[in-house]
C-alpha cells in the first residue's frame, strides 16, 4: 500500500489505478477494476506513484 510521507514524496505504488494524459494536457486517474474515470488534476504534472497507461504491468482487475 502506497503512503504519503508529508515530505513530499510517496513511499510504494498506488495499486488497482492507472493514469493518462488527456487531450487537453491534464492527467486523469481511471481504476483499473471498474474503468471508471476518477479526478483530474489541473496543475499538469502527474499523479505520484500511480502508473502511466499502458503500464504494461500483468495485474489482476480489482
Amino acid at each position: 500500500m502506497a503512503k504519503n510521507t508529508g515530505k513530499g514524496f510517496r513511499r510504494g505504488a498506488v495499486r488497482g489505478r492507472t493514469q493518462f494524459k488527456r487531450p487537453d494536457n491534464k492527467w486523469q486517474k481511471r481504476d483499473e477494476g471498474t474503468g471508471q474515470f476518477m479526478p483530474v488534476k489541473d496543475d499538469g504534472t502527474p499523479f505520484k506513484g500511480v502508473a502511466k497507461e499502458p503500464d504494461g504491468r500483468d495485474t489482476e482487475n480489482s
